[in-house]
């Protein structure tokens, strides 16, 4: 089974810092999803990365009305 969150040594690659400062400015800067625990360390889900939360999108019904804000 993978971890739902990406270890800290995947953070410190994924945005080139070990300053945990400097990691969630890089993850912002990326436009990744993550959050900031209590310790002040970056905890990126590993869904962020790996593009399943898009996929996760519904679909309208065929033919039917959709609003454009939808789209």
């Amino acid at each position: 089974m993978s971890e739902v969150f990406l270890s800290k040594e995947d953070v410190a690659v994924l945005t080139g810092c070990k300053i945990r400062k400097a990691q969630v400015a890089e993850l912002r800067r990326m436009g990744l999803h993550f959050y900031v625990n209590a310790r002040g360390e970056a905890v990126v889900p590993r869904s962020a990365v790996e593009g399943k939360a898009k996929a996760d999108k519904p679909k309208p019904a065929a033919g039917g009305w959709t609003p454009a804000v939808l789209s």
